[in-house]
């Protein structure tokens, strides 16, 4: 009997048909209910003559809701080489439309797999790889560069930590990265039980929108973020010693108007920026 949204047998033949049993070591969890995919896929938005990109589409069931809402074109990269087969039934499903890549998502030079073409990106992102992933695309310069939107799916836990405002316990340096560069927002939650195996947290949809940043070096604003949470609890005239010429913050906290003794988690976004111009103005 064909799925709902295609053709195609239900995910669950293809997983039984190909022996594709999710391994935790790849920090795979399947999600096998095309209905819920879609539902997934629709967070963003029109997906009609797009370009899109998913890292870690396992035996298909978000690669089969994307082409299925009209993407013209979808990259997918895919470490596990089991999944192949299945991804290759798809892609003869729907000619021309899907490329397949093996090989590891953190190793990947993405600019240059989409060809000048900005794509959106939609992914259940395996768990081991989710936070670095985002970070480096987060990194992404020139700003936004080849990224149209992001939809991705995460532990619940990494979401608040994404889009968690100042003075709260999640507040950290995903949370500046985050939205320095995009605004972020949780779309949708998802519980275990959608998943095969079923992990042990619930998952979020998190939906992140470009925007012009603040003016602010990149790599500046990494090492600001590190030495500030990295000592959380201490006051920033200490924690950002480290940063400081002959370790006097001083100058460099009155250079961004800010307070020495306020701690990491109170600064918003934009002090944030103020701190990381400081500290290089300090070295110029």
């Amino acid at each position: 009997m064909p799925s709902s949204i295609d053709d195609l047998p239900p995910l669950r033949d293809i997983i039984d048909r190909y022996g594709l049993r999710a391994q935790k070591s790849l920090g795979q969890n399947f999600l096998l209910d095309l209905n819920l995919t879609s539902k997934i896929v629709r967070q963003a938005g029109p997906l009609e003559g797009m370009h899109v990109l998913e890292v870690g589409p396992g035996p298909g069931g978000l690669t089969r809701a994307i082409l299925a809402a009209g993407a013209e074109k979808l990259i997918v990269v895919e470490r596990d080489e089991r999944c192949i087969p299945a991804l290759e039934e798809i892609s003869s499903h729907y000619p021309g439309r899907l490329e397949i890549i093996v090989g590891d998502a953190l190793t990947r030079p993405y600019a240059g797999l989409v060809s000048g073409e900005r794509i959106r990106i939609i992914s259940n992102l395996p768990y081991n790889v989710a936070t670095p992933l985002l970070t480096d695309w987060l990194l992404t310069i020139p700003w936004p560069g080849w990224i149209a939107s992001m939809t991705l799916m995460f532990q619940r836990e990494v979401a608040e930590r994404i889009c968690a405002k100042p003075n709260s316990k999640a507040y950290g340096r995903l949370s500046i990265l985050s939205q320095w560069r995009t605004l972020p927002a949780i779309a949708m939650e998802v519980g275990p039980r959608a998943f095969t195996p079923p992990p042990k947290v619930t998952s979020s949809v998190v939906q992140f929108e470009p925007i012009k940043p603040l003016p602010c070096q990149a790599s500046r604003l990494e090492e600001v973020t590190k030495a500030a949470f990295g000592q959380r609890r201490k006051m920033l005239r200490a924690s950002l010693k480290s940063l400081a010429a002959g370790g006097d913050t001083g100058s460099l906290l009155e250079r961004a108007r800010i307070d020495g003794e306020r701690r990491a988690e109170s600064l918003t976004v934009e002090e944030f920026v103020a701190l990381a111009n400081s500290v290089r103005e300090q070295a110029e």
